[in-house]
């Protein structure tokens, strides 16, 4: 039987867990994700972990951050204005926006602190700094 290597299309079925055992993402109830390993398409650590399964073999494999999606950067976290967010615009912590830049680029950011004159904002992907725990399921390699 042949196993998962780079170059390979592969189906993967996938339940992704914090430490304290909350889901944050499932293939469960729908198809299992389909990618070329070595593509970049999903996370490395997600992407090593396949790499040397035979389809139909499960594995648990726990990723640092810096196999998921990064450790935490300070730098992407800053204050802006509460002017600086269009007129009547109501947020609170958690939410998510997207933000502008004079280049014409946008990015993704979270709501991370609301003051009367301010707002704070974290470019960082929600799961950066956690480590993630996934239960993966080798469906196929085509």
């Amino acid at each position: 039987m042949a196993k998962a290597k780079r170059g390979d299309v592969v189906n993967v079925h996938y339940k992704g867990t914090l430490d304290d055992g909350s889901v944050f993402d499932s293939s469960e109830g729908s198809d299992p994700i389909e990618f070329t390993i070595g593509n970049g398409d999903v996370l490395v650590g997600f992407e090593e972990a396949i790499i040397g399964m035979n389809p139909g073999e499960t594995k648990r494999e726990r990723m640092k951050p810096e196999r998921a999606y990064g450790v935490h950067k300070d730098d992407l976290v800053f204050t802006i204005d509460r002017d600086q967010l269009p007129k009547g615009t109501k947020v609170q912590v958690g939410d998510s926006l997207e933000i502008g830049f004079a280049d014409g680029g946008n990015a993704a950011v979270q709501v991370a602190k609301v003051a009367a004159r301010s707002v704070t904002l974290d470019a960082n992907h929600p799961l950066a700094g956690k480590t993630l725990t996934f239960d993966l399921t080798l469906v196929s390699i085509e």
